[in-house]
């Protein structure tokens, strides 16, 4: 079934079943009701990574609350997919722009690594998980990726289940075709794709990531590119590989 682009599409942490009536938050009842002008009876698509997407519509609006009433499934939930993305935090814009576009390349997790030149030292993670959820509304994205506490690069290494393969872009790498290099990575095998800071990885970092079992050092090519830029390329090159890009 091809998605209704015209209709508004909200996620919904509340269990969405055929016929239930859903109270909205109060955010996302202020969007419909004074923002969109939203009226009795329009469509509303809601989805969560539970119960997949569901058409519905406005049953009943007011200045506290929205109301809608569910009337038929749409897509089932989607499976969790395999790429997590890793990352050095960046300034918030960017960052915001990061999170964005990750989650529109369809990784499942998203986290922060604090590194020796990472120049932002705090993160709002509740501002991560709304930037990832507004991507999946406007999207069209029934799951939503999961927003890991942040964490030193030593303790993400230390926690990499033991058949993860580590894709690690490196400025200094060789340059060499990344399609290839991505081509040995097995089916259905769980991916980590990690982008340093700014200012790069420091030599004793880069030692650590070179020391880790089944790891792909990538090169994006002979450019120098921008870290909210190499999520971009980094992830495209993956799901074009490994991933559902064909």
């Amino acid at each position: 079934m091809r998605p209704d682009h015209r209709a508004h599409r909200l996620y919904v942490e509340a269990s969405l079943r055929e016929g239930a009536d859903v109270v909205l938050s109060p955010e996302q009842s202020h969007y419909l009701d004074r923002v969109m002008r939203a009226k009795m009876g329009d469509v509303v698509i809601a989805f969560n990574n539970h119960e997949g997407e569901w058409r519905g519509h406005i049953a009943e609006t007011g200045r506290k609350a929205v109301t809608l009433h569910l009337d038929q499934a749409l897509r089932p939930p989607a499976p969790q997919g395999r790429v997590s993305y890793f990352f050095a935090p960046l300034k918030q814009a960017r960052l915001d722009y990061m999170v964005q576009k990750a989650v529109e390349m369809g990784v499942a997790r998203l986290g922060a690594v604090m590194t020796q030149h990472t120049m932002v030292s705090r993160l709002n993670l509740e501002r991560m998980q709304a930037n990832a959820i507004e991507a999946a509304e406007q999207c069209t994205m029934i799951a939503v990726p999961e927003v890991l506490p942040e964490q030193k690069l030593e303790a993400m290494l230390a926690n990499r289940p033991a058949d993860d393969m580590l894709v690690f872009c490196d400025e200094a790498a060789p340059v060499s075709s990344p399609l290839q290099a991505l081509s040995t990575i097995g089916a259905d095998r769980p991916i980590s794709v990690l982008i340093g800071p700014e200012g790069g990885f420091s030599d004793a970092e880069r030692g650590l990531l070179l020391a880790q079992p089944n790891v792909i050092v990538l090169s994006l090519g002979p450019r120098i590119m921008r870290a909210d830029t190499a999520a971009v390329a980094a992830l495209a090159f993956v799901q074009a590989v490994c991933g559902d890009i064909t």
